[in-house]
């Protein structure tokens, strides 16, 4: 078995831009969901009757969990991209100065 490792720098940069992408999809999603499930909206949606109090409270505390637990997936995704493109710059910069050891220039 080869101990060799061989990355391709546009798949690496196509990947990471995919991550990022779906980051910014979710965070655009999760801005829509926080406009449309917010204290405000919530509460004109059951009104002001005494017995919707309890429930009311119920859907802000869960639409509240469900934003802070999809912005820590969108920080996330996000941070995969950033190292993604960051391990591709590193990838880029190593193969050209193996490229230079061997006189060759731009080795990508």
């Amino acid at each position: 078995m080869s101990d060799e490792v061989f990355a391709d720098s546009a798949a690496l940069r196509k990947l990471a831009k995919s991550f990022e992408t779906h980051a910014y999809d979710l965070q655009s999603h999760l801005k829509s969901f926080s406009q449309k499930t917010g204290e405000e909206a919530i509460g004109d949606g059951f009104g002001v009757l005494t017995e919707s109090e309890e429930i009311t409270s119920s859907y802000v505390d869960y639409s509240k969990d469900v934003s802070t637990a999809m912005e820590k997936v969108h920080r996330h995704l996000d941070e995969i991209g950033a190292a993604l493109q960051q391990v591709t710059r590193n990838t880029e910069t190593n193969d050209d100065n193996v490229s230079a050891l061997f006189g060759r220039k731009g080795g990508h």
